[in-house]
Order: C-alpha cells, then sequence, then structure tokens
C-alpha cells in the first residue's frame, strides 16, 4: 500500500500511556497533536476531560482506555469505563480483550465482553464512538489471534490492535499481516507496541495496519522532514 509521507502522521494515535505520566505530559501532547495533525491522542481515563478541552477545534480526536493493560476486570467495569469516558468528551476507546477467557475457550465470554463495551460506548454517545479491541498477541496463539478478530469483529468492534505497549512483546509485521487477513474490509487493524521509527511505521502500514500506536510521534515527525529535505 503506497502511503504519502504526509499521510503517515495523520494515522498515528499517539499515546501518553505511562503509568507515571504527568498532566503536563498530556497537555504537552496534546500540542504536539494539534501541532502535527495526529489522528488521535490516546490517554489515561482520568484525562480524557483535559484532552478534550486541549484539543477543542483541532480535528485530533481524544482516546482512553478500558480494562487497561491487562482485560482482567468484568465486562460491567470495562463497560461503565467506557461510558464514563464517552460522556465525557472520549471519541474512542481502546479496550483490552478478556485475555483469560480466550485462553480457557469461552468464547462466548469473549464476545460478550466486547459487545458490553461498544454498547456502552454507543449508548453513550450517537455520533458512533471509535472502539478498539487490543488482543495483547505476545500471549496469544495463532489460532487465538484469528479467532480473537472473528469475535471482536461479531461484537461490532472498529478496529483490532496488536499490542497495549506494555507486554512483553509489541507489533510485529506478522502479527499485522495475520489480523488483516481475518479482519474484513470494514474493521481496521492498528499496530501498537515497539514502534519507534518511520521505517517501523511504513513496515506496520506495508503488512496492512491503518493505525499506529507510539508515544515516538516527535521522533518520527522528525524522521519524515528530515526524508523531505533530503529529497
Amino acid at each position: 500500500m503506497e502511503i504519502r509521507p504526509e499521510e503517515i502522521i495523520g494515522m498515528i494515535d499517539h499515546a501518553v500511556l505511562a503509568p507515571d505520566a504527568t498532566r503536563d505530559d498530556v497537555l504537552a501532547a496534546c500540542e504536539l497533536c494539534a501541532e502535527l495533525r495526529t489522528a488521535s491522542i490516546c490517554i489515561h481515563p482520568r484525562w480524557v476531560e483535559l484532552a478534550v478541552a486541549a484539543l477543542e477545534g483541532t480535528e485530533v480526536s481524544v482516546g482512553t482506555v478500558a480494562g487497561f493493560p491487562l482485560g482482567a476486570t468484568t465486562s460491567e467495569v470495562k463497560a461503565f469505563e467506557a461510558r464514563q469516558a464517552v460522556a465525557r468528551g472520549a471519541d474512542e476507546i481502546d479496550m483490552v480483550l478478556a485475555i483469560t477467557a480466550l485462553k480457557s475457550g469461552d468464547h462466548s465470554a469473549v464476545r460478550e465482553d466486547i459487545a458490553a463495551v461498544v454498547g456502552a460506548a454507543y449508548a453513550a454517545n450517537l455520533e458512533e464512538p471509535v472502539v478498539k479491541v487490543i488482543l495483547e498477541t505476545c500471549y496469544l496463539t495463532d489460532e487465538e489471534k484469528r479467532v480473537a478478530v472473528q469475535l471482536a469483529v461479531g461484537a461490532g468492534a472498529d478496529f483490532v490492535k496488536t499490542s497495549t505497549g506494555l507486554g512483553p512483546e509489541g507489533a510485529t509485521v506478522e502479527n499485522v499481516r495475520l489480523l488483516r487477513e481475518v479482519a474484513p474490509e470494514s474493521v481496521g487493524v492498528k499496530a501498537a507496541g515497539g514502534i519507534r521509527t518511520l521505517a517501523g511505521c511504513r513496515a506496520m502500514i506495508e503488512a496492512g495496519a491503518n493505525r499506529i500506536g507510539t508515544s515516538s510521534t516527535r521522533k518520527i515527525a522528525e524522521e519524515l522532514h528530515a526524508a523531505g529535505s533530503a529529497g
């Protein structure tokens, strides 16, 4: 897939999900996202209203997480997180799959968990917020990844996403390609975790990613600028 350099930044969800991310870190990240025109910023739920206010008047979406980072909370808790975040202005929810349920073979529970978040997000905002399902692929077999994508699609998710960025392995080209092969074209694929360079972005996009999750947005933008100057 041929992507123009200026389009790459517009595919980035800039992540501010470090455990020690502060209010000032979030505000600085909002400034960066507005300056560069990223697709979104992805932050902890605590900072949703702050980011919404800081990004007012821009086209940058505000995203947050549910069931983060282990996916081990109950469906009711994840749904509450999603409902509250959307009510506070979030446009996008990155929820973590019920990994232990999937590993236990309880596919109905996994589907219902995702559907609960999708339903809660939509009920809170008729503008149809975007729900992404984080599979945390490092813990799954290839067959489990395929099943997870199918369950997410069946439950109404808008994207499937490789990783939280906090597991032992982040996005890989192979996993992005697998997710893209299983997901229909109407469902996006987000690559996240360990993507820190322009080359890494290009590799994930070529493998089929529609969004890139990274905290290295400034560095990637500088690489793009340098490449443009050299050209």
